[in-house]
Formats: structure tokens, sequence, C-alpha cells
């Protein structure tokens, strides 16, 4: 069988339910771009987003048989399953361990554009004399550009605490600074 150009909603759910390797292939081609939009969107990362694709795909592959066109279209079916997928990465134990494991102190992790200059050595002295997890607190929200549900996502704390914790850093900088 050819490769067709274009397919009708039916009949595309018909063939992948036959295992047609074509109309997989027509459904990659047509789709993959905007699952992968909605899965970076939740994952953050392009290359742990092409990963979750990949899955996605194969779990529509494994899944077709349980697709029910009466419960939406297919694409809507598509897209929960990928949307889903991306969730359960971002919860998942790895990934939550990865972002705990990665350094919080080294300068390349710093962004170009708030790399420190001359000026900011006074401010690091400062920063070095606070506590520890403060310094890891205004270092990942002001250098890194984190959110606050970011760093609590990745220090694995409760957001109220990265917000009290954030704002005694900011107060004992002030202090330090006067």
């Amino acid at each position: 069988m050819s490769a067709k150009t274009t397919y009708q909603e039916g009949e595309l759910v018909s063939l992948l339910r036959a295992k047609d390797n074509a109309a997989f292939s027509y459904l990659y081609d047509h789709y993959a771009g905007a699952l992968m939009g909605i899965v970076k969107g939740v994952v953050g990362e392009e290359d742990l987003a092409e990963d979750v694709v990949q899955e996605v795909f194969v779990s529509i592959w494994r899944k077709i048989d349980s697709y029910d066109s009466e419960k939406g279209r297919l694409f809507t079916w598509m897209l929960n399953i990928a949307r889903n997928a991306a969730i359960d990465k971002v919860r998942s134990k790895g990934y939550q361990q990865s972002l705990r494991q990665q350094s919080l102190d080294g300068a390349e992790h710093i962004a170009p554009a708030v790399r420190p200059t001359g000026d900011d050595i006074g401010l690091r002295r400062v920063l070095g004399r606070l506590k520890q997890e403060q310094r890891q607190l205004i270092d990942l929200s002001y250098y890194q550009g984190f959110t606050h549900d970011q760093i609590a996502k990745a220090l694995n704390i409760p957001l109220g605490t990265v917000k009290t914790r954030l704002r005694s850093a900011l107060s004992q900088l002030r202090t330090l600074l006067k």
C-alpha cells in the first residue's frame, strides 16, 4: 500500500488499529510537532521533551484500540496521552533526582546574561556571609532565574517554605549590605 497524503480520521484510526506503518508514519509526521510543543511546555527541556514524545507515540501505537471516537477526536486523545506522559515524567523520582543533583553553586550554570562581573564581586562576598540554604535560594532565584515553584520542585520543599526562606534571605542580605 502506498503512503497517502491525507486520511480521514476514521480511516486513519482503522489503519492504525490494523498496525499499518504508513498510517503511523503519517500520524507522526503530522502530529509530532504539536505534541512536542505541549510536552516541552511541561518538561521545559527540548531533549527530554523529544524522549517523552517518542514514548507517547509508542504508547499511541500500543493503545490505539482503546481510542473511542464517541468520546472525542483522535488529536484530543493523543494530546491527553502526551500531557499525562509529560506530567508523569516531571513527577518521576528520576527526574526529581536529576534536578537535585544539578550543581547549584557552579558558575557554569549561571545564564550568560547574569554572569557576575567585577562589580558583583563585593556582592558575592556578602552573599558568602549568608547561610548555605539562603545563598542557594538567592542563586537559584536571581542568578539562574528559577521561579519559586521550580525551586520548590528542585529542592523538594514546599512552595511556602521557599517563599519564606527567600524573604528571610533577602532581609538578611539587606541587613548585611547596610
